[in-house]
């Protein structure tokens, strides 16, 4: 099988057919696109989600946090505590684990997330460090967002910028490489593009405005989380190629290795959508808070589809990341 996540129909017929005991106080189950499972605590919901670092060695402690309390945001819900296993190979060095927990522990300060616990272990079955993460937040149970909400007319709103953690990610792995390419201070500005990875604070303000739906963007890039959310909400979409926001730095990078942006790993991006009537008030309560947002499309009956150049491309289901065509 290829690298990176488990294509959407292999999900559905080897992963989501063996989980078949459900209990009645789950709200919310496995599904293509949902960020996270929600489970009935009376009147509040619990709100659980759970994602590994296997992309990159650096600076995984801080990224294990972010990401896993993105998709508690996805929910319109503050992220409150998280949970860590650090699985290290046997060369690993207690200065090692000592910068990753450093790392996970002022990343979790940045967003008032407590970590809870964990496991570390010293073990043969990996050759690089991993961190897999489980957070958790808490919500009225009517106020939780899905991704599967989307309405038909509803406008199609992404925050920041396009591969805005795949351009960090490659910019400090391969920087001799694209010495060639970029300039030092370009070079400098896309490895500080990890310093927006979160997406909490536009979640919570998201969350509390009432979108109708959101989802934060990881493996399979913009392209990738506006198939799913669309698949979760069984409906259509249509986007516009050239309202995705791209920066310079991103698009030289990808030009260079000659890979999509669109189909790059892009943690920090929230995908939110919401009817017409908010729109204005979503931007500008972002644009207040100085996070960038872009209407880049709209949610229809039923066609998946990015119009570039006046031509209406299908919108496929997520392939591997094209993170992994660089650094395998």
């Amino acid at each position: 099988m290829k690298i990176g996540k488990i294509p959407s129909d292999a999900l559905k017929r080897i992963i989501y057919s063996n989980i078949s005991n459900n209990r009645p106080e789950v709200m919310v189950r496995p599904n293509i696109g949902e960020d996270c499972s929600v489970i009935d605590f009376d009147k509040y919901g619990a709100v659980i989600s759970t994602d590994p670092i296997t992309g990159t060695t650096n600076d995984i402690g801080s990224l294990a946090v972010h990401i896993n309390c993105n998709d508690i945001a996805s929910n319109g819900v503050e992220p409150l505590g998280i949970m860590l296993t650090i699985l290290a190979p046997p060369e690993t060095t207690e200065e090692d684990l000592a910068k990753v927990m450093a790392d996970a522990n002022k990343a979790a300060a940045s967003i008032n997330v407590e970590i809870l616990g964990g496991h570390t272990e010293i073990t043969t079955a990996v050759n690089q460090m991993v961190i897999s993460g489980t957070a958790i937040g808490r919500q009225l149970k009517d106020k939780v967002i899905l991704s599967k909400g989307a309405q038909v007319g509803d406008a199609v709103i992404m925050t920041k910028h396009a591969g805005l953690e795949g351009a960090s990610i490659i910019s400090n792995d391969l920087e001799d490489k694209l010495k060639s390419t970029l300039t030092q201070d370009e070079i400098k500005n896309a490895q500080s593009f990890a310093k927006d990875i979160s997406v909490v604070k536009e979640g919570v303000i998201a969350g509390n405005i009432g979108t109708s739906s959101m989802h934060d963007v990881t493996e399979g890039g913009v392209l990738g989380a506006l198939w799913e959310l669309a698949e979760a909400s069984q409906l259509g979409i249509k986007v516009f190629s050239e309202q995705i926001p791209l920066k310079k730095e991103t698009k030289t990078i990808c030009e260079f290795f000659s890979i999509n942006p669109f189909k790059l790993i892009s943690s920090g991006v929230m995908i939110m959508t919401i009817s017409e009537d908010k729109v204005k008030l979503l931007l500008d309560s972002l644009k207040n808070e100085k996070i960038d947002a872009t209407v880049i499309g709209k949610i229809t009956e039923k066609d998946r589809v990015v119009v570039k150049d006046n031509e209406a491309l299908r919108l496929d289901p997520p392939d591997a990341d094209e993170l992994y065509k660089v650094i395998g």
